[in-house]
């Protein structure tokens, strides 16, 4: 049983398929980084995935790649892991360096992520994420899944079938961002603490 200050898990939601559950409300989503314009996933969207090898256009010029604390073991046999902050060490992530320059990745040739090493979970799961969604201000506990609008397409695959529910296709999707976004929470927490008792060390890169 869960120590009684344990968070409660972070839920996946969806809208209603024709999205009436948006109006009227100030809604902001906060798009994950890499990630362009993502909008709510419904059930009936369909979406073009992406071909065998294709990569996100944003990793092909980053240094860095998100994981989560799950991903440190596999991870660290392939890429030197760091943690970054934007908030001048207010709060930390974990990032595989994946180049030294800026805008540069090393894994990456002739469009292609470099086959021997691991690929993180942050760019298996594109063009779905989970999203933090902002309603009349305040940010929700749930998370909204979203995709990236440039994948909707009319001819695309639907990962639904009429009646709402999850066909083969979605089950591995649905369960790796679910995972990963507990994944990422703890991971945060573990940030929290490590920052706390002062155990990151500031280097520049």
């Amino acid at each position: 049983m869960p120590p009684n200050n344990a968070r409660s898990p972070r839920r996946a939601i969806f809208l209603s398929y024709d999205g009436r559950s948006l109006k009227g409300v100030g809604m902001q989503i906060n798009p994950p980084f890499g990630y362009q314009k993502i909008v709510p996933f419904y059930r009936n969207t369909r979406v073009r995935l992406p071909e065998a090898g294709e990569l996100p256009a944003f990793v092909r010029a980053t240094n860095g790649v998100p994981v989560s604390y799950t991903e440190f073991a596999v991870a660290c046999r392939d890429y030197p892991l760091a943690f970054v902050t934007t908030d001048a060490g207010k709060t930390f992530s974990p990032v595989a360096i994946i180049g030294i320059a800026g805008n540069e990745n090393l894994f990456v040739r002739d469009g292609l992520w470099d086959p021997s090493v691991y690929l993180p979970a942050y760019i298996r799961r594109y063009p779905f994420c989970m999203a933090r969604v902002t309603l009349d201000g305040q940010e929700q506990a749930d998370r909204l899944v979203c995709v990236e609008e440039a994948f909707l397409s009319d001819v695309g695959e639907s990962m639904f079938d009429p009646g709402g529910n999850p066909l083969p296709r979605w089950s591995g999707t649905g369960k790796l961002l679910e995972e990963y976004e507990r994944d990422l929470e703890r991971t945060r927490e573990m940030c929290g603490i490590l920052a706390d008792f002062g155990l990151l060390e500031p280097f520049t890169l």
